[in-house]
C-alpha cells in the first residue's frame, strides 16, 4: 500500500512539474504565432530600430528594451543593499520586541498592489525627484526608485528567512573563538545563506523587469533613448499597457505581441545569466 502511494505521489509530482514546462511552452508558442506578421515584415529592424511611429507603421523596440533594462538596474542597485541590511537587522540584531512588528511591516509592503505604488509615486515621489534632480520628475530614475521600493520587501523577507536557517551552533562556535557580531554575520551567516540570498535577488529581478502599472504612472511613454535618467522614457510593459487597446492594424497588433515576446526573452535571459553566474560563483567558492 505504501509503495502504491509513493508511486502515485511521484507521478503526480512529475505531472505538475511537466505541466509548468508545458505552460511556458504554450505561452511562448502563442506569442510567436501572434508575432509572425511583425517578424516577417520588420525582421531585426524591429529589435534594433529606435523609431516607434504607429501612424506610419514604423516599429522599433530598442527604446522600450533600453528603458526596461535601465529602470530594473536602478531598482536593483538601490534595493539590494537596503534589503540585505533589513534582513541582517531582523535576523541578527533586532531586539525580540521589534522583530515581529518590523517583519510584519515588510510583509505588508509586499501585499500593497502595484497600482497603489504607482499613484503614490506620481503624486508624492515625482515632485521630490523633480526638485532634487531636475527634469519633470516622470523619468527612468523615478521608475527605478519606485520599483526598488516595490521589490525591497520580497528580497528582505526571503533573505531574512535564508539567514534564519543558519544553525545556532555555527554562530555560537564563532563567538566562542572570539568573533564579533560583524565577524559572525560576514563569515558565517551570509556565506551559509548565500543560495537563499541569490534566490531573493533573482525573484526580485523578475518582478522588477516585468512590472507594469507602477512604472506606467511614473515613467512616461516616450520612445526615445536618453542617457539622462531624469528624462521620460518607456519600457516594454509600459508600451504594452498604454498601446495595446489602440492597435488598429495587423502590423501594429503583431508588433505589440513581438514586444511581449521580447519581454519574455529578455526576462528569461537576464534571470538565467544571473542564476547560472551566481550559482557558479557559489560552487567555486
Amino acid at each position: 500500500m505504501n509503495n502504491l502511494a509513493d508511486k502515485l505521489f511521484s507521478n503526480i509530482s512529475k505531472l505538475v512539474a511537466i505541466s509548468v514546462l508545458l505552460l511556458v511552452a504554450w505561452i511562448f508558442t502563442t506569442l510567436v504565432q501572434n508575432s509572425m506578421e511583425s517578424i516577417k515584415a520588420l525582421g531585426f529592424d524591429f529589435i534594433l530600430g529606435n523609431k516607434w511611429a504607429p501612424n506610419i507603421e514604423k516599429f522599433g523596440a530598442l527604446p522600450a528594451i533600453y528603458g526596461s533594462v535601465i529602470s530594473t538596474f536602478i531598482a536593483m542597485m538601490l534595493a539590494v543593499p537596503v534589503a540585505i541590511g533589513v534582513a541582517i537587522f531582523l535576523s541578527e540584531l533586532a531586539p525580540a520586541k521589534l522583530k515581529t512588528p518590523v517583519g510584519v511591516s515588510i510583509e505588508l509592503l509586499a501585499a500593497i498592489p502595484s497600482v497603489v505604488y504607482g499613484m503614490w509615486g506620481l503624486f508624492y515621489f515625482v515632485p521630490i525627484v523633480r526638485d532634487i534632480f531636475g527634469g519633470v520628475g516622470i523619468s527612468m530614475l523615478t521608475a527605478g526608485m519606485v520599483l526598488s521600493i516595490m521589490i525591497l520587501p520580497f528580497m528582505a523577507a526571503v533573505t531574512r528567512d535564508a539567514m534564519n536557517t543558519t544553525p545556532d551552533i555555527l554562530k555560537e562556535s564563532a563567538y566562542a573563538l572570539g568573533g564579533t557580531k560583524w565577524d559572525v554575520i560576514k563569515d558565517i551567516v551570509i556565506p551559509y545563506a548565500k543560495a537563499g540570498i541569490i534566490g531573493s535577488f533573482i525573484l526580485a529581478l523578475g518582478r522588477a523587469i516585468g512590472e507594469t502599472m507602477a512604472v506606467t504612472f511614473v515613467m512616461g511613454n516616450v520612445h526615445k533613448i536618453s542617457f539622462d535618467l531624469t528624462k521620460a522614457a518607456t519600457s516594454i510593459p509600459v508600451t504594452l499597457a498604454n498601446e495595446f487597446n489602440e492597435a488598429d492594424s495587423g502590423i501594429y497588433y503583431s508588433s505589440l505581441f513581438e514586444l511581449s515576446l521580447l519581454l519574455l526573452v529578455v526576462s528569461f535571459t537576464i534571470i538565467s545569466i544571473a542564476k547560472f553566474y551566481f550559482l557558479r560563483r557559489k560552487r567555486i567558492a
